[in-house]
């Protein structure tokens, strides 16, 4: 016979049990992980040169920090489908030269090139989310094929040369200026970090409490199950994509304002680390698993390690190998978990 002693103890056993699954389950370890080796990072490029942890080199690493975390933001979305998306970078890059259409060429107000660039963020991943749901194409054609036409379209449109933001008043302040230095002078923290915080905030808030995060994770789990229950797959899977897109619009106002420029040569390569950043933070590949909070450590030790290596003069073709080492090795990573899992 049970005693009321011995249910206390199953029911303890049980909470310590809960809690252990909790704390030592994939995604969480993997973000404690992450989360440790950024640390790790940080006392080590301390050491190794005093320039490290100087004032204007940590503001650098946070304006990088800013844009390819916004951009994993991104990316964050579309993984956890199980899809993948190559076009963020170059996306950033056209909605940024779209801004300075509307702001130096046309003469707009500043809120309509906001908008404009936000806008076109949206529409492009509408089109590559089409492309997946409702023609079939495999995530990483299609956007593969938008990456190298956003790439044109931001040579053509900007007629292959910078477009710059200097008869547009305020607009650096974006990224540049410190809200937060306004009242406390010595934290000078930028408005990118503050933008990329409160975008991480919204959209793991998306994620865990909306009706399109949970199908952001179902789909990634068993797209067909979710097809055989009644749901339009397809609607919201182009819904996911048309959010990344407007994600990678914030991240190129914020690179627009950052540089006060639109060079639209810039932004192939972006998306290697904005997946990277993600991978490391835990989210799987496979789909069905993932957590904001993760991808922004990663995108931190992305910055760091990049950030670091320059500060110790590596060269810069050895730093694309190291990049190219951590991404082999974050996807080894995820492969691991998920057989543990």
């Amino acid at each position: 016979m049970t005693t009321q002693s011995d249910m206390a103890t199953l029911d303890s056993e049980r909470r310590s049990s809960g809690w252990r699954a909790r704390v030592f389950a994939p995604t969480t370890l993997q973000k404690l992980l992450a989360f440790t080796s950024l640390i790790l990072l940080l006392v080590f490029f301390s050491f190794a040169s005093s320039a490290f942890m100087q004032m204007d080199n940590i503001l650098g690493i946070l304006q990088a920090t800013a844009v390819n975390g916004v951009l994993a933001i991104a990316c964050t979305f579309v993984i956890i489908t199980g899809g993948i998306d190559l076009s963020v970078g170059t996306l950033m890059t056209f909605t940024a030269v779209i801004c300075g259409v509307f702001l130096t060429y046309w003469h707009l107000p500043m809120w309509m090139g906001i908008i404009a660039a936000i806008g076109t963020g949206a529409a492009c991943g509408t089109i590559s989310g089409t492309l997946t749901a409702k023609m079939k194409i495999p995530p990483f054609i299609a956007t593969l094929g938008m990456m190298m036409l956003l790439k044109g379209l931001s040579l053509v449109v900007s007629a292959d040369k910078p477009i710059y933001f200097t008869d547009t008043e305020n607009f650096y302040m974006i990224s540049q200026d410190s809200l937060i230095g306004y009242f406390l002078p010595s934290v000078p923290i930028p408005n990118a970090v503050l933008i990329l915080f409160f975008l991480a905030v919204v959209s793991s808030i998306m994620l865990n409490r909306t009706a399109l995060g949970r199908y952001t994770f179902a789909l990634g789990s068993n797209e067909e199950a979710v097809r055989l229950s009644g749901v339009n797959v397809d609607r919201w899977k182009i819904a996911i994509y048309g959010v990344g897109g407007a994600i990678c619009g914030v991240a190129g106002l914020l690179i627009a304002s950052r540089l006060n420029s639109a060079q639209p040569a810039l932004g192939q390569g972006y998306e290697l680390e904005a997946i990277a950043a993600v991978v490391i933070g835990g989210t799987s590949l496979s789909g069905g698993s993932g957590t904001i909070l993760g991808t922004i450590i990663g995108a931190f030790i992305m910055s760091v390690l990049t950030n670091g290596l320059r500060i110790m003069s590596v060269a810069q073709e050895w730093q694309i190998v190291v990049t190219g080492l951590i991404i082999i090795l974050a996807v080894y990573a995820d492969i691991l978990r998920r057989r543990r899992s």
